[in-house]
């Protein structure tokens, strides 16, 4: 795992406390698009699955992992794609 995603991992689990949470840099597939740097960890797909967030909109699972990850966002992270579900969501 890369610092990045580490950094990310444990964002996410302290704040959201996760079942289940799969990082992935994807940075390598983006390579020479906007965004991407020399060295990758640009471009993170993350799949969570959280009890936080029974009864949200997708619109405010995303903002909550979004919030989660500000200083990333803000720093190296150009793209975050999100698959976020409840327990049991399929």
């Amino acid at each position: 795992m890369t610092g990045m995603a580490e950094r990310i991992t444990n964002k996410l689990e302290r704040a959201l406390s996760p079942q289940r949470l799969t990082v992935i840099d994807e940075s390598h597939q983006h390579q020479g698009h906007g965004g991407w740097r020399e060295g990758g960890e640009t471009h993170f797909r993350v799949d969570i699955v959280s009890e936080a967030f029974v009864g949200k909109s997708r619109l405010d699972r995303h903002r909550l992992v979004n919030a989660a990850l500000a200083q990333e966002l803000a720093d190296r992270v150009h793209a975050l794609a999100i698959v976020a579900r409840a327990p049991g969501e399929g």
